[in-house]
């Protein structure tokens, strides 16, 4: 979103598109895939990225970026995963934390609560421009309520965490002695070695009609035909990895970085990879050279992380 917080929330709370629901939150099985035989996760090796691509005009210029060799988690990071993190230190999220008015001046007294933006899929929308008709902010929206108050991540474990932000991913990887990934560093990763490939599988989004990622498939944000097995979020490692062996570096949740995204005067942070509601007339950029803007303050149910390790490689 190319919004501060305050004006964030005071669109989300602003905008109508008809009766809407947001995406059933039920129990799926995890899906088989192939984990590292290390614990420090897949071995990235060094080399030269040509990172970036003409498409856009914020992944231009096509450049050459020395990359150096560093682990990397195969999968995003779960919610099991964090549930680990947050039970052995007891760390509270940006989205379960109320917002204090003095630094958020013109945000509805409502909106100071705890919560997060949920993603809705309304009836009928004006535009698609107008971000308000299928994002809502969600008083009680969070990493263990990810469509509100009611849901619960009981029995999702395997599913890629949400409504965490920057600090948040920054405070898991820290924990973990790890860190966040750089732009240069999971566009590397992401590519699988492969130069100048719009996608991380070749040049065609869905080659031979093959949904090769977790995206949305139909008219958004009206509905998800779930051609790709799913409707919304999917357990991580559902879609064929990439030639690293990463799976869902394409679709899914979005994914920090510690880069900044400049938009105007202010900064937010980089976020890679796309996520499931990427669709061909809305978003697309589930491909490695796209980047947007994550707002460092305020959470969603589609952005989440993986984390990465320097450290010397494979014996």
């Amino acid at each position: 979103m190319l919004l501060g917080a305050a004006a964030a929330l005071t669109l989300l709370a602003a905008c109508g598109g008809g009766e809407e629901s947001p995406p059933a939150a039920r129990a799926e099985a995890a899906c088989a895939i192939n984990a590292p035989s290390d614990p420090r996760g897949v071995w990235i090796p060094a080399g030269t990225l040509r990172m970036g691509s003409n498409l856009e005009p914020e992944e231009q210029p096509i450049r050459d970026v020395e990359v150096a060799g560093f682990w990397i988690d195969a999968t995003e990071v779960t919610n099991a995963q964090f549930s680990a993190f947050v039970e052995a230190t007891g760390y509270v999220t940006v989205a379960e934390r109320a917002l204090d008015p003095r630094e958020n001046p013109g945000v509805p007294a409502a909106m100071l609560a705890p919560g997060s933006a949920v993603f809705f899929s309304p009836t009928r929308i004006a535009n698609l421009s107008e971000i308000g008709q299928w994002w809502r902010f969600t008083p009680g929206a969070n990493w263990r309520h990810p469509n509100g108050p009611d849901s619960t991540i009981e029995g999702r474990g395997a599913f890629p965490v949400v409504h965490v932000v920057e600090e948040d991913a920054r405070a898991y990887a820290q924990w973990a002695g790890r860190a966040l990934p750089s732009e240069a560093q999971w566009e590397w990763a992401a590519r699988g070695g492969a130069v100048g490939a719009a996608y991380i599988w070749g040049d065609e989004p869905y080659p031979e009609g093959k949904q090769r990622a977790n995206t949305w498939q139909g008219f958004f944000p009206l509905r998800d035909e779930g051609a790709d097995g799913y409707e919304g979020l999917a357990p991580v490692g559902c879609f064929e990895a990439n030639s690293y062996g990463l799976y869902d570096m394409a679709g899914n949740v979005w994914e920090w970085t510690t880069n900044d995204y400049q938009a105007g005067d202010r900064a937010y942070g980089a976020i890679k990879g796309g996520s499931y509601l990427c669709a061909p007339n809305f978003c697309g950029r589930f491909r490695p050279a796209a980047r947007q803007p994550g707002d460092r303050q305020l959470g969603s149910s589609h952005i989440g992380f993986r984390t990465v390790l320097v450290d010397a490689g494979p014996s």
